[in-house]
């Protein structure tokens, strides 16, 4: 299988290691309002994971290339890729990094 690499190019799913689900980007913030969010939602973002047939965003992280995280859109069924996207893009765009 082949992962279409947004800086580096079509690499080998060899190449990668799928860490899971990719709403681990999602993290609950410490603070909420000047209050520790509920640990209902830590215990939630820990252990709670979605398993779906049909399109799933992963996390994937390239071990034996540049050592990016990426958000990979596959679905589940035929593998098929459907987007590659930069971890650290998606997590800007939720305003979680710097």
């Amino acid at each position: 299988m082949l992962i279409n690499h947004p800086l580096l190019g079509p690499r080998e799913a060899r190449e990668f290691i799928v860490l899971g689900d990719a709403a681990l980007i999602d993290r609950p913030e410490g603070l909420q309002g000047g209050a520790l969010a509920p640990p209902e939602d830590f215990a939630d973002y820990v252990y709670l994971r979605d398993n779906p047939a049909g399109a799933h965003r992963e996390l994937w992280f390239h071990e034996q290339g540049d050592r990016s995280w990426l958000v990979i859109t596959r679905d589940t069924l035929s593998h098929e890729i459907l987007s590659v996207v930069l971890a650290r893009d998606v997590a800007r765009s939720r305003g979680r990094g710097r």
